[in-house]
């Protein structure tokens, strides 16, 4: 018989150790707590720890279930983890002595350099949302109900590794419970980072500067609503004033029950989510989508409707099972839907178009909206719309929404958890059934595209000048930002600044070069000239041909075309509909469209009836080409004159 001692002995003789990294979004995704599920399945020891660039897992085990953990590591991960690469050691010469583990265990992050791989925030769960709704659970209702599956996450970072001591939640100590839950692996919630209830985390409140009010429960009537003026300061004793100037506290489940009511009653209603606030009204009512364009001054521009459920989107909407897949998932984004006769929202929504923008609620505050514990009757489709004014970024924090909210909305919701960086959200359409992005925002960004060349080197794109995002390069990993907006107001110009700052410090990337537009008189142009560092200029429309080429991955020369608009081009004049050969070092303009005069400059590219009346001019002259500019229903007589003789004398005149 063996001794106990040679038994031990053989037993260590088994034991292997190996040091894992995983590479991709495997942070603020629940990765450590299932390796450590999978390591406590598979009798492995050791420890798991969030790096920065990577997760790292050292394991101690026999070699069979060694290779059932990394088995499973790879092939089951958290639902929203997305691996790009494993690296898997069983020699360490940068270690001089082994670790002797006991057990296995989540520790502290230790900083590491290398790639770095920021989650995009995540919609809400099908068990939160269950949870939410269950009067049995302790979360019932919770506005910032999450798990590791669903959360904010971007927008609520402050550096990496992600841990709570690093997100805008470290101001929420956990309760008892809910720390028991973030400490113990056989929860949802083990090492969720945002995790909170109702007990200990944020609250939602009503917001307003002034001193008075006239609401109250009848105040807001259906088509003419009277503004609701809410008295008090940003904190948990917000309140709220009545008819007969009485006041009471409106935080919590009040609030949200003042909300709903202004919504039914045909008002709008300002509601900070997770990246930004949304002005929202009911979808179903013509004279309060009529009073929003008119207070957003935004004439036709369609809105974007958020619906109930499937149920509403199916009866309003023809929808494939592919575009129900996205719709639906954990993104959740704007998609372009073709809209069926018939349906109830009103044409004021998006006027003569046969599209909607359609998205499902992606965060539990919005859920609320539609369905809570009160006897308020609530339309299943409501405008939920960008909330700024024209020109202005997204509203991010309450100072945003008091100085530019209080004449667009009669009522504010807001609350106390901070967004660090906006996020608006992504608007995608399908062609040919595959989609497509219009705009790569919230649930995606700031996921980097991944180029097979092995550069290195760090840069700053800044971006264009309408529709604005930038992008941060490094190596072989690129970083679009979050839509950010148009550059034409100084506000958006900060809000472009701020991000920049926030991303770079976020991926740890110090740009030695700034790439920005060839115009010399954009403000990202001028952004990118302050600085400090050297400035490289790209031509507008070379600029999207790259775009393509990466996004692709696609490394040969490539013919580029771009019809996407007007860009200034290398000789100073501006250029459209280009034919170019092209790669990453330069272009040959092989065709474009004859140049053309641009009567009103740079406005014209927004305004197209200029273009066509300056070619309408040119083609037939003026009687003629005014009888068909008023016929068309171009302009007005007196506009296609002006633009005539502008267009004559060549004042503000380009081509």
């Amino acid at each position: 018989m063996q001794t106990d001692e040679v038994r031990e002995k053989t037993n260590k003789s088994k034991i292997k150790t190996l040091r894992i990294r995983v590479f991709g979004i495997v942070q603020g995704v629940g990765f450590r707590p299932t390796v450590s599920r999978h390591a406590v399945k598979n009798h492995i020891k050791g420890s798991v720890s969030n790096t920065g660039p990577y997760v790292e897992i050292w394991a101690q085990g026999e070699e069979t279930d060694l290779r059932n953990f990394c088995q499973g590591v790879r092939e089951k991960p958290p639902e929203r983890a997305v691996i790009l690469k494993m690296h898997v050691e069983d020699t360490f010469p940068d270690v001089e002595v082994l670790p002797d583990f006991d057990t296995f265990s989540i520790i502290e992050s230790e900083k590491k350099t290398g790639d770095i791989f920021v989650s995009p925030d995540i919609a809400i769960c099908s068990k939160c949302k269950q949870e939410m709704y269950d009067k049995t659970n302790r979360r019932y209702l919770h506005p910032f109900i999450n798990c590791t599956c669903c959360g904010p996450r971007l927008t609520i970072l402050d550096a990496m590794p992600y841990d709570r001591e690093r997100t805008s939640m470290a101001e929420f100590p956990m309760c008892e419970q809910c720390e028991w839950e973030y400490t113990h692996p056989q929860t949802r919630r083990y090492d969720a980072q945002p995790v909170c209830c109702n007990e200990c985390g944020p609250e939602v409140y009503i917001l307003s500067s002034t001193g008075t009010s006239d609401l109250s429960d009848g105040a807001a009537q259906k088509q003419t609503v009277e503004p609701v003026r809410i008295v008090g300061k940003h904190s948990k004793q917000a309140e709220c004033g009545t008819r007969n100037n009485t006041v009471h506290h409106c935080v919590g489940p009040e609030a949200i029950r003042l909300v709903r009511r202004v919504i039914s009653q045909g008002g709008i209603a300002a509601i900070k989510g997770i990246g930004g606030f949304h002005l929202c009204c009911d979808a179903t009512n013509e004279a309060a989508v009529m009073l929003l364009r008119n207070r957003k001054r935004r004439p036709v521009k369609p809105f974007a409707v958020m619906m109930r459920d499937m149920e509403a989107v199916e009866r309003e909407c023809r929808v494939s099972a592919a575009q129900e897949g996205i719709l639906d998932g954990h993104q959740k984004p704007i998609i372009l839907l073709e809209r069926k006769e018939g349906g109830r929202i009103c044409p004021a929504v998006a006027p003569g178009n046969p599209k909607i923008g359609v998205m499902l609620p992606y965060a539990p505050i919005q859920l609320l909206l539609f369905d809570y514990d009160d006897e308020i009757t609530m339309p299943d489709c409501l405008v939920m719309t960008s909330a700024n004014t024209s020109g202005a970024p997204i509203c991010r924090d309450d100072a945003d929404a008091l100085r530019e909210l209080g004449g667009l909305c009669d009522v504010i919701l807001s609350h106390n958890r901070l967004i660090r960086i906006r996020a608006d959200d992504t608007v995608m359409d399908f062609f040919r059934g595959e989609p497509y992005m219009i705009r790569r925002s919230r649930g995606y960004a700031p996921l980097p595209f991944m180029l097979s060349e092995s550069w290195k080197g760090e840069v700053l794109a800044i971006g264009g000048e309408l529709k604005n995002t930038f992008c941060v390069g490094k190596n072989a990993l690129f970083y679009p930002s979050p839509y950010i907006g148009d550059m034409g107001d100084v506000r958006t110009v900060r809000a472009l600044e701020e991000s920049v700052e926030r991303m770079t410090r976020l991926l740890e990337a110090s740009p030695a070069l700034v790439a920005c537009d060839l115009h010399p008189d954009y403000n990202t142009t001028a952004v990118a000239e302050k600085m400090g560092l050297p400035v490289l200029k790209i031509q507008h429309h070379y600029a999207h041909i790259l775009s393509c080429m990466a996004e692709n991955d696609w490394n040969a020369p490539v013919i580029g075309v771009a019809f996407d608009g007007t860009g200034y081009g290398v000789d100073g004049t501006i250029w459209g509909g280009e034919l170019m050969v092209a790669d990453y070092d330069g272009f040959v303009r092989k065709a474009s469209i004859t140049p053309f005069l641009h009567v009103g400059g740079d406005i014209a590219a927004k305004e197209g009836w200029r273009i066509a009346v300056s070619l309408l001019d040119e083609i037939y002259g003026e009687e003629e080409a005014c009888h068909l500019d008023v016929g068309w229903i171009l302009c007005t007589e007196q506009e296609a004159r002006i633009l005539c003789r502008l267009r004559e004398r060549r004042v503000k005149a380009v081509v």
